[in-house]
């Protein structure tokens, strides 16, 4: 209630912890409560929230670096108040497009337009981008998995981000087993990601 927009970023520590299965299903369960949804990918090295819905890759990457403009990416969903904005193709600089003037002017306009502005982010151990997304959003959220995702990577995750003054409201726990002891202990080390582009 008290954050400065209506744009929710969604963050995770590494990769393959169902991130974006949480993301989109968060947008797709709002839009059923009557609001408009805009869900945007914004891991233009290896988002695949496009499969999910079933649509041309072209999209973010492609109005930030000019090559489209804003209504040519907005995807219309066969669910009723969800609108998608795909990756678009793998550009060369993530990161830099995403401190363009264009990617703000986007959330801007997107935070007057929708409800809610749902983002989803690549692994932030991995790349900056989410510290970028992070520094717009008004609320961000991060997402772990049950018995893949160790304390020490939240708490480095979080540390992370509130270096960048983004204040983490919550964590979502992801697919959560029925154990009959935790797996959550040991020692832990340096963590380090190889989050390369994409080849498609």
């Amino acid at each position: 209630m008290e954050a400065r927009n209506n744009v929710l970023m969604l963050a995770g520590p590494s990769p393959d912890i169902g991130k974006s299965f949480v993301t989109g299903n968060l947008a797709s369960v709002i839009a059923q409560g009557e609001q408009k949804v805009l869900l945007i990918d914004a891991d233009m090295r290896k988002g695949h929230l496009h499969d999910y819905f079933s649509v041309d890759k072209t999209g973010l990457s492609d109005y930030l670096s000019g090559q489209k403009d804003r209504q040519s990416i907005i995807v219309k969903s066969k669910q009723h108040g969800l609108d998608f904005i795909a990756r678009g193709q793998v550009p060369p600089n993530p990161s830099e497009l995403l401190m363009h003037p264009r990617f703000a002017e986007l959330l801007e306009w997107a935070s007057e337009n929708y409800d809610l502005v749902l983002v989803d982010t690549p692994p932030l151990l991995a790349v900056t981008d989410a510290a970028i997304v992070g520094s717009l959003a008004g609320t961000t959220l991060l997402v772990a998995r049950f018995a893949v995702t160790v304390a020490k990577e939240v708490e480095i995750t979080q540390r992370r981000l509130e270096q960048n003054g983004i204040e983490v409201k919550g964590v979502i726990l992801n697919a959560i087993e029925r154990r009959a002891a935790s797996y959550y202990g040991g020692s832990y080390g340096y963590y380090q990601y190889n989050y390369q582009n994409s080849k498609n």
